[in-house]
């Protein structure tokens, strides 16, 4: 294992890169993939460290979601390596990928709540029906991440009780139930008002900064991509405050933009922000 916890043999005979001496949870090698004559991804590189972030920008059908499928194993790459959690797995069995999985958290679009069940049941769905965990140390696992949330009083709410925010909260509690150490997120706050997305990013980011959870958001939502890099957030007596960042914090969260398929830039919102390459600057503009 390496300092994370994760186990690092991948049983194929490579090992997962390293950066500065430190594992990635996360490692694209020359990642190519296409559908037919379609190039979705060529030569895709990047990675990430443990306790980061990055934010996955480009044009739609530049290949932002794919690079979800292929950390999942629900895509296979035709060239290149992927590591997640210190394993290969481009070239891993079902079975094996299940338990990759585990340390996988996934945050959908639309929430994909389980509109028959309670909040409560929804958020402990991979605690109650796919662990051995006691149900009383499963009820309070999910008390606590409800409360971080900030949802707890609607434990006993249906789904078609909540507004938009609140099931895009109670997805975020029910993908880190199990503790994972990664979590994706695809298009988090679209179809939410200016003002219920902030509360979603500020999820994401108490997720980065106070629990550690390593993670990658899918979006075009600009606004919000550059608040999430832009933004920490600290534990008070109260609970949590989430305020702009120094420099040496913002350079937690980097941005990755795709553009055809390939890697257009990868580095700091500050960095972003100063590139005069005219695709980025019409993108941002």
């Amino acid at each position: 294992m390496d300092g994370s916890g994760y186990e690092t043999a991948t049983g194929d005979g490579s090992a997962p890169p390293t950066i500065d001496g430190e594992v990635p949870v996360i490692a694209f090698e020359h990642v190519t993939l296409a559908f037919d004559e379609k190039v979705i991804l060529s030569d895709v590189s990047f990675s990430l460290l443990p306790g980061r972030m990055k934010i996955c920008l480009g044009a739609s059908g530049a290949g932002k979601s794919t690079i979800l499928r292929l950390i999942l194993g629900l895509l296979r790459p035709d060239a290149g390596r992927i590591w997640v959690a210190g394993q290969r797995v481009d070239r891993m069995s079902e079975t094996d990928l299940m338990d990759v999985r585990a340390h996988v958290g996934m945050v959908f679009q639309e929430g994909a709540l389980f509109d028959s069940l309670s909040v409560r049941e929804n958020v402990g769905y991979r605690l109650y029906e796919e662990s051995d965990m006691a149900i009383e140390e499963a009820d309070r696992r999910v008390d606590d991440v409800l409360g971080f949330v900030g949802l707890r009083e609607f434990a006993d709410r249906m789904p078609s009780a909540l507004s938009g925010g609140q099931r895009r909260r109670v997805a975020i509690a029910r993908a880190m139930t199990s503790r994972p150490r990664i979590l994706l997120y695809d298009e988090p706050t679209t179809g939410l008002d200016p003002i219920t997305a902030i509360t979603i990013d500020d999820e994401i980011i108490k997720l980065r900064d106070i629990e550690g959870v390593s993670g990658i958001v899918v979006t075009h939502q600009l606004r919000d991509a550059f608040y999430i890099a832009t933004h920490e957030a600290r534990a008070t007596p109260g609970g949590f405050r989430v305020s702009p960042a120094p420099p040496d914090k913002a350079s937690r969260t980097e941005f990755l933009m795709l553009r055809t398929g390939g890697v257009a830039f990868e580095g700091t919102a500050a960095e972003l922000q100063a590139s005069s390459d005219p695709y980025l600057r019409s993108f941002l503009s």
